[in-house]
């Protein structure tokens, strides 16, 4: 009997059924576990958003203090959503005194509570 086998035991696994690791790992229950790390204090998060009904998963990301990363390529295709999302939340970013930028035409960074963005470009020094 390997180790494995006594492990899958413990948990009970039944030693007939393989352990699968990489199916465990990729499990819903371990979307917020880092193992490598001790828990931050905030984290940078990609979202991908595709309608105003997802403002709310946004705004409950920033009230947790993480930074998100958002993928708008899904609202480019419907003008008005697109800015009506974006303007609700500049409103969220404003009222929680967070900030908001447009990195290119599919992506936006979005900021919690007293982080902000410096939007002007600095030339390199040479």
């Amino acid at each position: 009997m390997g180790v494995f086998d006594k492990l899958g035991q413990a948990f009970g696994v039944a030693s007939s059924k393989e352990l699968n690791i990489e199916q465990y790992m990729n499990s819903a229950e371990m979307d917020d576990v880092d193992m490598m790390h001790e828990p931050a204090d905030m984290y940078v998060k990609p979202v991908s958003i595709s309608s105003e009904d997802e403002i709310k998963l946004i705004e409950d990301e920033l009230s947790k203090k993480n930074i998100l990363l958002l993928s708008i390529e899904e609202l480019a295709k419907r003008p008005t959503t697109r800015n009506n999302v974006i303007t609700a939340l500049k409103d969220y970013a404003s009222k929680i005194n967070g900030d908001i930028a447009q990195i290119d035409d599919t992506r936006i960074l979005i900021t919690p509570a007293k982080v902000k963005i410096i939007k002007r470009k600095k030339a390199a020094q040479m």
